[in-house]
């Protein structure tokens, strides 16, 4: 549908990883460096990485070793094991920089946190990605890094950008395949990736997850919640196979096979508005716009929560002509997200069906205050002070 906020492929042209380390360059120690630090000894002999200025084919500029500071090294070797921790003398590099630099846990820790809060979203992962090589041992700083990703992925989701989600999502679902394999278990990474596997649809995985944390968890607040998600996918049917085929096909575009076992499992949960939900998203999909909206309205009254029923519901709406209703329904969405990139947008594309075209601007503005990067939002700007 033209008017709503669609999908946009993307991906990332090159890795951030890449460029940092294209920056680096490996010199040998210089003869007033190489002196105890805090009982830490340097090697001569072992090569230390440094950053260099602005890079051009791969090369980092040429620089003046004389004015080198251990500080500079000390960057060089934490952006090396950023992205790097595998390197062959990655051990020595952290005994480097720990001696330098003593209190840099807490230091990096606190940068990568606010760096992470103002949406910085880059040097925040570099920050984490950082303490995790430093400290491979300490599980906080890949929880840190998967719940960044987390955050980048619902960003770009509700923007519509897909295809940026699905890779941050992969990133954050790496940093939990290495924090569920500890031992002894590091119990928040299992409360937070239960919610990170719901999120992702895999309901099995999070009721595991769950069960687990009450088993290790010491947390007694999140040991309630832990056992209220867990009561709640067991009544709303997220457990059932018949739920899970019908996502799936649904979500692979086999939307009438989804749409049976939809149906099937409404028989078996009448009262249980995911069915609905799914119905729905099914015939949305299909373009039966009518069918469609009876079903995310019934949803709705059964207690669908979150924003997605009523955003689908909006593009029913709207397709059948029904624009003050359509409307309405993203208003309520607006109110229970106020952040929610794809309902500002929506809201504005709506604004411009009705030939609000200021209003419609004010919109588009407030979602590119949000995500800066949003292309929709960019668009739809960009037509309008065209045509104005």
């Amino acid at each position: 549908m033209d008017d709503f906020h669609d999908d946009e492929a993307e991906g990332f042209a090159t890795s951030p990883g890449d460029a940092a380390l294209n920056r680096l360059v490996f010199i040998e120690l210089p003869a007033a460096l190489a002196r105890p630090m805090g009982g830490f000894a340097p090697d001569p002999a072992i090569p230390l990485p440094v950053e260099t200025g602005p890079v051009s084919s791969g090369e980092g500029e040429r620089f003046d070793p004389k004015e080198l500071t251990a500080e500079a090294i000390v960057a060089g070797m934490i952006r090396l094991l950023a992205w790097k921790p595998e390197h062959e003398k990655a051990e020595y590099y952290r005994s480097f920089v720990k001696a330098v630099r003593p209190g840099i846990l807490t230091e990096l820790s606190e940068a990568g946190i606010a760096k992470a809060r103002s949406k910085e979203w880059e040097i925040a992962e570099e920050i984490f990605r950082a303490l995790a090589g430093l400290y491979p041992e300490a599980p906080e700083p890949l929880l840190d890094l998967a719940i960044l990703s987390e955050d980048r992925a619902e960003l770009y989701s509700q923007s519509g950008r897909d295809a940026l989600a699905e890779a941050m999502d992969e990133r954050a679902f790496d940093a939990y395949k290495r924090l569920l394999v500890l031992e002894p278990p590091f119990a928040p990474a299992y409360f937070n990736a239960a919610f990170f596997f719901m999120r992702r649809r895999n309901f099995d995985r999070a009721a595991s997850l769950l069960e687990t944390y009450v088993k290790v968890g010491d947390d007694d607040d999140k040991k309630e919640r832990a056992k209220e998600v867990l009561e709640k996918l067991r009544q709303q049917g997220y457990l059932d196979n018949l739920f899970k085929e019908a996502f799936d096909f649904i979500n692979l575009g086999e939307e009438e096979k989804g749409l049976a076992k939809a149906e099937e499992f409404i028989e078996r949960h009448p009262a249980v508005w995911n069915g609905y939900f799914l119905v729905g998203w099914a015939n949305r999909r299909l373009g039966r716009w009518e069918e469609g909206r009876e079903a995310f309205e019934k949803a709705l009254a059964l207690g669908a929560d979150g924003v997605d029923p009523l955003n689908e519901l909006s593009i029913c709406l709207l397709e059948l002509g029904r624009v003050p209703e359509a409307r309405r329904a993203l208003e309520r969405a607006l109110r229970a997200e106020p952040e929610n990139v794809k309902v500002i947008v929506n809201l504005g594309a709506v604004a411009v069906r009705q030939d609000k075209l200021r209003e419609a601007a004010g919109f588009f503005r407030t979602a590119l205050d949000i995500d800066p990067e949003d292309p929709a939002a960019r668009t739809w700007l960009e037509r309008i002070e065209t045509d104005s």
